[in-house]
């Protein structure tokens, strides 16, 4: 069985482009894209991070794989990547978040769909606005617009344009 997904990728050490390059290149052996934002940089949320902006992206896919088999692969690109679990919301070479599992709620140990602090990161919202506006929110019943539009987070994000 096929699941709509969403995934937020994101990174702020190193070559951050390369990083988002290779989650979605990788992703995309597992899953079929059915649409990429625009990346988005801004800077870090929570306060945490020192390493300079984050670039942002996010991913609609389409896979087999269940909620827990996605994690675990979305896991192994970052571990790959070079990522390190030091510090909550602190630097990071690559970071993929589960952002919705089609409509699925879940919450257990290792996982929380949807995504816990989806509603309070612009960062996620304008980049869910722009390729799933009216997509609803499992609990709240909340568009991707609305939760924009009702987002307090005074984070700056900003579309990236890439230098050819």
């Amino acid at each position: 069985m096929q699941t709509e997904v969403v995934v937020g990728l994101g990174s702020n050490v190193g070559d951050r482009e390369r990083f988002l390059f290779i989650a979605k290149d990788s992703l995309a052996k597992k899953a079929r894209i059915l649409q990429a934002s625009l990346l988005y940089e801004s800077e870090a949320w929570g306060g945490i991070a020192k390493g300079g902006d984050f670039l942002n992206q996010l991913l609609h896919l389409q896979t087999s794989l269940s909620a827990l088999e996605l994690l675990i692969f979305c896991q192994s690109i970052e571990q790959a990547s070079g990522r390190k679990r030091d510090q909550p919301w602190g630097d990071r070479t690559l970071d993929i978040d589960l952002i919705y599992y089609g409509e699925k709620i879940m919450e257990d140990s290792s996982l929380i769909i949807p995504h816990p602090y989806l509603s309070q990161r612009k960062f996620v919202l304008l980049p869910l606005a722009e390729i799933l506006p009216d997509f609803q929110h499992p609990l709240t019943g909340k568009t991707s617009k609305e939760m924009l539009l009702e987002c307090v987070d005074t984070c700056w994000v900003r579309p990236f344009s890439v230098n050819l």
